[in-house]
């Protein structure tokens, strides 16, 4: 019986790229490193602000723990500038809640940053929001699931996760949730079906058909 839906964030309940990009590619240029198309940050992100720089810093790893603090700082102040919620996702929620679902947030985003777009798109939508936190490893580390469904009383068979990359079916998978692909995020079809994911949805409103009847 299915009681709980964990959702990833970036790709998964917002489209956050072209502000990711942005931010980044603004302090590459303060470092004297090329930018990237917007495109080529849907395989750069996924693993956290500390491997996205490394990634984006390329051939001069040594710059890589200055470019991270530069992008943290510049993304922090324009963490909502394009980022938007996908189409569906809010009807999806309130249908979710009517239903008795439990619902949370796991991201590899910082967890400041993570909780502030939760809070200005989805307030009161979910039970638990969490991001990145000092001393918890980032996905696919099953820990902060784990966590989440330690925190909610509910054991992760109980829980589908939805997330839009191989990081996320692996951590759910992991964490013995039930790992479940979304198609309109960052990543391909191929990619989610490849890491394990249970079931692929192209549109918000096909989770509900994932629920017991």
């Amino acid at each position: 019986m299915i009681q709980a839906a964990l959702f990833d964030l970036d790709g998964t309940l917002t489209d956050t790229l072209r502000d990711i990009a942005d931010a980044m590619n603004r302090s590459l240029s303060r470092l004297g490193l090329p930018a990237f198309p917007i495109d080529a940050y849907r395989y750069l992100v996924g693993d956290g602000a500390k491997v996205l720089a490394r990634r984006c810093a390329g051939g001069h790893p040594e710059m890589a723990g200055e470019l991270q603090a530069i992008y943290q700082a510049d993304y922090e102040r324009h963490t909502l500038v394009t980022t938007r919620p996908y189409d569906g996702i809010p009807e999806l929620l309130t249908a979710l809640r009517e239903r008795g679902v439990r619902t949370a947030v796991l991201s590899n985003k910082p967890d400041a940053d993570t909780r502030g777009v939760v809070r200005h798109f989805f307030t009161g939508s979910f039970d638990l929001v969490r991001g990145q936190l000092p001393g918890v490893p980032l996905k696919p580390d099953p820990t902060a699931a784990l966590s989440i469904c330690e925190a909610l009383g509910l054991p992760p068979e109980r829980w589908l996760y939805f997330g839009d990359t191989a990081v996320d079916m692996t951590c759910a998978r992991n964490a013995g949730m039930h790992p479940v692909g979304v198609t309109w995020g960052f990543r391909e079809a191929e990619e989610l079906r490849e890491a394990g994911a249970e079931s692929l949805i192209s549109r918000p409103e096909e989770a509900l058909s994932l629920l017991n009847p």
